[in-house]
């Protein structure tokens, strides 16, 4: 298993044990061990994306931001280079096999603790996943400086360099605090004015950072709708009807159920959704309808909330290995 870390191993061989090593779901786990092994030395037979020479290195890493930067966002993963496509394909790979971990471990009714690891290991596979998509959809942005897209070429190159080395707690840790304590807020709406959201983000996040950035009298309206977006799961299109509902009623507040009903069950599942999958399938969203506001020149955030928190930091922090 030498593309798993210590603790990955340590929560296979737990499993195993777990469904009883003998039987047909052991079985099923150690052929998948093996299939994703394979697929992990396809990554590691990809050609390098740079030099072992530091000059020469440098130089790599440059040419692979020059190219990154031409590459048209909506067409940006076939401006990849084949070992960040290939890593990709292994990413989702090892996310669906820790889910079948998971699965099996329901099955024989195993410890809760147990399941809870595996659910946390999930988690670091989407969110590193997700980080991925950030810096990607930064780098190919026309619209942006290019420093900051040089920085998030150099993560880039990191992560697909050291694919099976690497976690999101490696080099972004204040976005995974950010999702796991998203994941853990199931939002109520009410007044639609997030209080109770925003609360409870502050109760579960163990890095404040993220939350801290919408944290002010001076922050652009973009930005704090962004983080509404954000908090509620929703468009920021869906959350003005659900205001707007509220006022020509002159109602002090709305129930989920009530805003499913009004947006036709459209965008509020995904606020209620659980895991990171559920935060993953929101983000997606968000993006899409951020780059159509781009595109058509409307009102609403031009960029999802990580992405804002992204930009800052990549702003400030120069080519520092984790921000």
């Amino acid at each position: 298993m030498f593309f798993f870390d210590a603790r990955e191993k340590e929560l296979v061989e737990l499993v195993v044990r777990a469904v009883g090593e003998s039987s047909d779901r052991a079985g099923a786990i150690l052929r998948g061990l093996d299939w994703l092994g394979r697929a992990a030395a396809l990554v590691v037979d990809c050609p390098p994306l740079t030099r072992p020479d530091q000059q020469q290195a440098n130089a790599s890493i440059d040419a692979l931001a020059d190219h990154l930067c031409s590459v048209a966002q909506e067409v940006a993963e076939l401006g990849l280079p084949t070992k960040a496509v290939v890593g990709q394909a292994y990413l989702v790979a090892k996310i669906n096999f820790i889910k079948a971990l998971e699965a099996a471990l329901v099955g024989v009714g195993a410890a809760p603790e147990l399941i809870a690891r595996t659910r946390f290991e999930i988690g670091q596979s989407v969110y590193s996943r997700l980080a991925e998509e950030l810096f990607i959809a930064i780098i190919t942005d026309r619209a942006l400086p290019r420093p900051v897209k040089d920085r998030a070429g150099r993560f880039l190159h990191r992560i697909w360099e050291q694919r099976l080395l690497l976690e999101i707690d490696d080099f972004a840790p204040h976005l995974e605090a950010a999702w796991e304590a998203r994941n853990k807020v199931r939002p109520v709406l009410g007044t639609m004015l997030g209080s109770h959201e925003v609360f409870r983000l502050f109760q579960e996040a163990k890095d404040d950072r993220f939350i801290d950035f919408f944290n002010g009298d001076d922050v652009p309206l973009e930005q704090t709708e962004a983080f509404e977006e954000f908090l509620f799961g929703l468009a920021h299109e869906e959350i003005e009807r659900l205001r707007a509902y509220l006022a020509e009623r002159h109602l002090a507040a709305l129930s989920p159920e009530e805003a499913t009903r009004i947006l036709g069950g459209d965008g509020v599942g995904a606020s209620l959704g659980d895991g990171p999958e559920a935060l993953y399938t929101s983000y997606r969203r968000r993006k899409v309808k951020a780059t159509y506001r781009c595109m058509m020149g409307v009102h609403g955030p031009k960029h999802t909330a990580e992405e804002y928190v992204m930009l800052s930091f990549l702003q400030r922090s120069g080519a520092r290995d984790k921000i």
